[in-house]
């Protein structure tokens, strides 16, 4: 049985949240200050600190400071809104959550069906770190170089937190699996964890899918759906592609990240969610901001904790760990393994690889298939590898003329990049950073 200080200077809302503890098999003690909260985990320190950040003698932050004190308590802060600033502190302080007041026995029951002592998380990680230095694996991701040494650092960092976190990068770079480690580390493993891609859902049926419907809602709404949100309760929503969600859903997005509420189309009753965020984009989020498909306040709601991903092209000596890795993976689901000579391995490393590690397991996945031996070679790398390293060589460039309109120059280089890459769409989406959607919308636009 876990142990719970909690620091709040009314009474009542001490005892009631005292009671509620109680009831999930905690035992319980109360401090209406920071000089009562010293003394009491001096006598005891407990599993869990439910800390108010207003208090007669001082700002709850305060006891934060002193680390040794805090020792292997995990902290969860009590605030009045959720607001970007108190996810900025919790983050900065370390604490792993914080709590909307008044405290509803709902959230509360969260807080406490994942209670996780900071040292059981930091072995975690440290194990991961062992793994990465004997395998090249941490996690969902795979490869030593440097960039991805410095995802790994922000991910081992921002896991045990609830704050949001916001991924941007290439179509392809593996996003979703940056996500999926951050889940796995943190104190919601136990909980679903529901991706979304926002560009491959209907405009007219997304704030359905995201927020759910009551019975009668709509034609053809013929019994009561839960959203994601209702699904995902307890542990994390992964919204990819979040640019492609209208406008009028990222209003209701941000109202729930700030308030924790939410309501399903139809219905004027509030639902409560408990449900951790994480969003990504392969566009550049100012740049998204800037055109409209972005709204400025949710941008900087979402934006609590960046990671960026890097191309495979910034990270190339990641690409003979990422060739073993995808062989490995299909020798185990087809039952052979082959592995890639040193000529495809060189071959592989000096390609740009636009589609990024996406692209590269594709295409070990055809390679494997075409070749009967136990080695693959070069010669059943697809042509376009071939050809695009010629063109590399001979360098691709488009001349603009100054004061050429910016819509005459888009047009100019999503034609010629389409060119480039053999009318490729997909690969042609991944280079420009854009999705498959919008290439669509544009293509469609200039009559292709």
């Amino acid at each position: 049985m876990g142990h719970a200080l909690i620091v709040e200077d009314d009474a009542d809302s001490a005892q009631m949240m005292a009671a509620l503890v109680g009831a999930e098999g905690f035992s319980a003690a109360t401090a209406r200050s920071l000089r009562d909260a010293r003394r009491q985990m001096a006598l005891q320190q407990p599993d869990l600190v439910l800390l108010d950040l207003r208090l007669p003698d001082g700002n709850g932050m305060a006891l934060l400071d002193d680390q040794d004190l805090i020792g292997n308590s995990e902290v969860v802060l009590m605030t009045g809104h959720a607001s970007l600033e108190t996810s900025i502190q919790a983050l900065r302080y370390g604490a792993a959550d914080y709590l909307i007041k008044p405290v509803s026995a709902k959230q509360l029951q969260s807080i406490l069906s994942r209670v996780t002592r900071p040292s059981v998380l930091r072995a975690e990680v440290d194990t991961l770190n062992e793994n990465l230095q004997r395998t090249g694996r941490f996690g969902h991701l795979v490869g030593r170089s440097e960039p991805m040494t410095r995802v790994y650092e922000q991910v081992a960092r921002v896991a045990g937190t609830s704050v949001t976190v916001f991924i941007t990068g290439e179509s392809g770079t593996g996003k979703e699996l940056v996500a999926r480690t951050v889940h796995d580390l943190s104190r919601r493993r136990s909980r679903p964890f529901l991706g979304v891609n926002c560009g491959a859902i209907s405009p007219n049926l997304m704030e359905s899918e995201i927020f759910g419907h009551e019975r009668g809602s709509f034609t053809g709404a013929e019994r009561q759906h839960q959203g994601f949100f209702e699904r995902a309760h307890g542990g994390t929503l992964f919204l990819d592609e979040i640019t492609e969600m209208p406008l009028s859903l990222q209003v209701k997005l941000l109202r729930v990240l700030e308030t924790g509420t939410f309501m399903r189309v139809g219905s004027t009753t509030p639902q409560e969610t408990d449900v951790r965020v994480i969003a990504a984009t392969n566009r550049d989020p100012a740049h998204a901001v800037a055109s409209g498909a972005l709204r400025e306040d949710l941008f900087y709601r979402l934006n609590v904790f960046p990671v960026e991903l890097p191309p495979l092209r910034d990270r190339r000596e990641d690409v003979p760990l990422l060739v073993s890795h995808f062989l490995q993976e299909i020798g185990l689901r087809e039952g052979a393994f082959k592995r890639a000579t040193p000529a495809a391995l060189e071959r592989l490393g000096q390609y740009r690889w636009p589609g990024n590690v996406r692209e590269l397991r594709n295409v070990l996945q055809r390679a494997y298939v075409m070749t009967a031996g136990p080695e693959i070679g070069d010669q059943w790398l697809p042509r376009d590898i071939l050809a695009d390293l010629t063109r590399a060589a001979a360098g691709g460039t488009l001349e603009v003329a100054v004061g050429t309109p910016l819509a005459s120059v888009e047009r100019q280089v999503i034609l010629a990049t389409l060119e480039h890459f053999g009318h490729q769409k997909e690969r042609t989406a991944a280079a420009l950073g854009v999705s498959l959607k919008t290439l669509y919308n544009r293509l469609k636009e200039y009559g292709v």
